[in-house]
């Protein structure tokens, strides 16, 4: 069996995936032609070369307005299901993504519109894909801790949909420790804690999500490798680590696929996973991230074999659930 088979057939779990991430230029003009929105581009030619944006800046200022066409639970539902059918194709089993719904009611999306429409395609997927899904609902780093506070209460009727929260958006100059108040208000709702921290922000913000905050899941984690005391707690916590290859080449995290900290991570002892974070923006969804990441590092068929354990080990899943797809995972490589 050659890798590339090895990895269309393991099982996954893909647990840092933005949904809105996830929008082809294909989809964004059906939808604003639909909605009777103008774009800047007119045709799909001059929509798809937009996509080949060249610094963070170019990214974000598409992402938020290919993000103007979604309007109604029938945009969002429409979203979704085009993903879980992309993730089905990568045979990923379980999927816990996020979404940014400040970016949609700052609009005047009304919140209930954005969830429905997710969790019906989350619905549909379990359904008709057999692909399990978990809500994860990020606060936007760049707002204040109080705009936080107002999301939370916005989306207290549908607090029993979600598994957990996130912190996305610009890292710079936005600590963990900054949403200090509104983690330790999430924690005593019962809900998982993940945030984004040492993708561009320094070590120390790994620390402060982990040792202040106390975070279940750090999400990227590339710079905890600058710190080796860093290493030693990740390692014996066992906190995941929601890797992004193919995300950190396009906005230049890494210069080369080969300067990816994957390998380093599991040679250490690290729980990583490989996801894919926006898959339709930055080159691919969670397979070909498994895929190029292998070819740059030279993985070995374990080492690939792992990273599909890890992303059920480092999911929210309840035990028994683990176990069955852990098992799956044990009766392709045996």
């Amino acid at each position: 069996m050659t890798q590339r088979d090895l990895i269309q057939r393991l099982p996954k779990a893909e647990l840092h995936l933005h949904i809105e991430g996830s929008f082809e230029p294909e989809l964004m003009m059906q939808l604003a032609a639909r909605n009777k929105i103008d774009l800047r581009f007119k045709t799909l030619d001059e929509a798809k070369a937009a996509y080949n944006f060249s610094n963070l800046q170019e990214f974000l200022d598409l992402y938020y307005e290919g993000m103007q066409v979604l309007r109604t639970e029938e945009d969002f539902h429409d979203l979704t299901w085009a993903y879980l059918q992309r993730a089905a194709a990568d045979n990923v089993r379980h999927v816990e993504m996020f979404f940014d719904p400040q970016a949609h009611t700052a609009r005047g999306v009304p919140f209930g519109a954005v969830t429905e429409g997710i969790l019906a395609a989350l619905a549909r997927g379990e359904k008709e894909l057999g692909i399990s899904g978990y809500l994860i609902m990020s606060f936007l780093r760049h707002l204040s801790e109080e705009d936080g506070f107002d999301l939370l209460k916005v989306s207290e009727p549908w607090h029993d949909k979600f598994i957990g929260v996130g912190l996305d958006s610009s890292e710079m100059g936005h600590p963990p420790l900054k949403f200090e108040r509104l983690y330790k208000r999430c924690e005593a709702l019962g809900f998982k804690l993940c945030m984004h921290a040492g993708e561009e922000g320094p070590p120390q913000y790994v620390r402060e999500a982990l040792l202040d905050i106390g975070v279940d899941r750090i999400d990227h984690g590339n710079r905890s490798m600058e710190d080796p005391a860093l290493i030693e707690i990740l390692r014996d916590t066992q906190t995941p680590l929601t890797n992004c290859p193919l995300s950190n080449l396009s906005l230049c995290v890494i210069h080369d696929l080969k300067d990816s900290p994957v390998k380093a991570q599991l040679e250490a002892g690290l729980m990583v996973t490989v996801n894919s974070d926006d898959p339709a923006y930055f080159g691919g969804y969670v397979g070909r991230n498994y895929e190029q990441v292998s070819q740059a590092l030279g993985l070995s068929d374990a080492q690939i074999i792992q990273l599909a354990r890890n992303s059920f080990e480092a999911s929210f899943l309840p035990g028994v659930s683990k176990k069955r797809h852990l098992a799956a995972i044990d009766a392709v490589t045996h």
